[in-house]
């Protein structure tokens, strides 16, 4: 007797009904095997990933609106801001810690030379990591002899041991401690302002005019600076807040660190790695306080370095360091390119020929 075989679709359809079950017994397997890959290619994300989890925000700053237009009088710009006009102008201090920034450096003094009394300038022979670093300031006086009636230098010769190094935030510490001895031999009396920033954190001229001819600032003021990545075609945002304007009294130090909770808006420009040629850039990501970042050497090849530089990339492969998510997800994947060259410092638009490199369309850097 013949065997009644079954209907094609009654087979197709028992065997998709076991799918499911081989679905559900193998998707924990894969979902584990997919975050342990993960894991271990990207376990260094994992603490910015979650840091909106462990970590907390500081103290949120109390922002002082900033007014400015040109061709407005400094007697209406100094009571919009709640202060009085001065008969004469303060002295204005600038006092940095230098390392390689030589560009940024002549922008810098370029554009406040008019409203600074005194530059005070500290390099050392040493960087944050315990390298030996060239006196480049020292080496390129000619290129300041514009303000060298101004300038008041010196170089430090940090005490290191190449068999027990320091590590390099105490390094840091004491090259920053250092420019106390600047200070103190500047000539600052009381009622002075001293700017303590770095190289790159530079104030707007109308700021530091706004130092000069008003009273009623606070004693310790924050500057938020707008914050660039590689050139000023990479905004990034307003985080940059420790430049600070200072009233001198006897007793203060300089310092690059949170010390009030009052800020002026919109106060200059904060560029990070904003160098005209590669090599520059690999000096400072091993040089600085943050150099463990350089988890492979592959991170200092030029050409990848000159990619991420176009691109607007991240230079160590991190994730933004926020503290929500939402601010986390909205900082992720490059820098958003802008076309603007307004508001910038009027130094640097005089000589876009020599700096091109710093604006729009000119994110290729010199060969060596």
């Amino acid at each position: 007797m013949a065997r009644k075989l079954p209907h094609p679709l009654t087979l197709c359809l028992k065997s998709h009904s076991h799918r499911p079950l081989l679905l559900l017994f193998l998707l924990p397997s894969a979902i584990t095997s997919l975050l342990l890959l993960l894991f271990h290619h990207h376990h260094h994300h994992l603490p910015s990933l979650l840091r909106p989890l462990w970590d907390s925000p500081p103290l949120p700053f109390t922002r002082i609106p900033h007014f400015y237009a040109e061709n407005t009088s400094l007697s209406l710009l100094c009571r919009l801001h709640g202060w009085s006009p001065r008969s004469s102008p303060r002295r204005i201090f600038d006092a940095i810690l230098f390392s390689n920034e030589l560009d940024l450096l002549e922008i810098r003094y370029r554009s406040l030379l008019p409203f600074v009394h005194r530059f005070l300038l500290l390099e050392s022979n040493s960087t944050f990591t315990g390298l030996t670093k060239p006196l480049f300031f020292l080496h390129n006086t000619h290129r300041f002899d514009f303000a060298k009636e101004k300038i008041l230098y010196a170089r430090f010769t940090p005490f290191t041991n190449p068999h027990s190094p320091r590590p390099p935030f105490r390094m840091e510490s004491i090259l920053r401690s250092a420019v106390n001895s600047l200070i103190r031999q500047s000539g600052v009396v009381d009622g002075d302002i001293i700017i303590m920033a770095d190289v790159d954190e530079i104030p707007s001229p109308h700021t530091v005019q706004l130092l000069q001819w008003c009273d009623g600032i606070p004693p310790v003021l924050h500057l938020e600076l707008r914050h660039y990545m590689y050139s000023f075609e990479f905004p990034v945002d307003f985080s940059s807040w420790r430049a600070t304007a200072n009233l001198y009294r006897p007793g203060i130090l300089y310092r690059h660190s949170r010390r009030s909770n009052l800020i002026l808006a919109d106060a200059g420009w904060h560029c990070s790695f904003c160098f005209r040629r590669i090599e520059d850039f690999v000096f400072k990501m091993e040089a600085y306080s943050h150099a463990d970042r350089v988890r492979h050497r592959s991170f200092l090849d030029h050409e990848r370095i000159q990619r991420i530089i176009c691109e607007g990339g991240d230079l160590f492969d991190m994730l933004p360091e926020e503290y929500s998510f939402t601010e986390l997800i909205r900082k992720m994947g490059p820098i958003p390119r802008s076309g603007s060259a307004v508001h910038l410092p009027p130094y640097l638009i005089e000589n876009a020929n020599r700096f091109g490199f710093l604006l729009p369309g000119g994110c290729l850097r010199t060969p060596e």
